[in-house]
């Protein structure tokens, strides 16, 4: 939901206001919006991923972050945030900004609210992050990953899991099994519903 439509924030005053404010709110172009609360199973997929992904990088100079930091997208002026990003920047690792500018993976979990702006406006924001090498859109109804990979060719292209698939996540190297991302979510649908 937009505060207000037609009042540009600048990115200082956007800034300043996110360090107080009792809600998060993403900044695009000197909108601002505020979050929608997650439910449940997004919470534990994100959850999930972050055990996963801080086991795994355990001994590399990556950090896994969760919703509660923005990524910072200067040539798209927007600020989000994502549901788990990877940062091995040592500019983004050992800074204690409030957001990171070099992401290599980012995740968004998709809600019915969400989805369409996840795939469209924002991944072509995302596009903009001279660091980025994969973006990925977990469903959290149904086992379904689709990870958007930077080619050499400089193409994003799409490979999407389903259950019982081994997802693989090349931008930290992890290959896991598809369940281990959905462990404990409740109410998921099946593949054929």
């Amino acid at each position: 939901m937009t505060i207000s439509k037609n009042f540009y924030i600048s990115k200082e005053d956007y800034l300043e206001g996110e360090r107080v404010s009792p809600i998060k709110h993403e900044y695009r172009r000197g909108q601002v919006y505020a979050m929608v609360w997650a439910k449940k199973p997004h919470i534990i997929i994100a959850g999930n991923l972050v055990t996963l992904f801080n086991n795994h990088l355990e001994h590399a100079p990556c950090i896994v972050l969760s919703s509660d930091i923005k990524v910072r997208l200067e040539s798209a002026d927007c600020y989000y945030y994502p549901d788990v990003a990877v940062t091995c920047d040592e500019r983004d690792t050992n800074s204690t900004d409030d957001f990171i500018l070099y992401p290599i993976l980012v995740i968004e979990v998709l809600s019915p609210s969400t989805a369409a702006f996840d795939r469209g406006e924002k991944f072509a924001d995302y596009q903009t992050s001279p660091s980025l090498q994969e973006y990925v859109l977990i469903d959290q109804s149904q086992m379904s990953v689709e990870c958007f990979r930077l080619s050499d060719s400089g193409d994003w292209v799409s490979q999407i899991y389903h259950q019982g698939d081994e997802v693989y996540f090349a931008s930290i190297d992890l290959r896991c099994d598809i369940a281990s991302i959905y462990r404990k979510v409740p109410g998921l649908q099946s593949a054929d519903s």
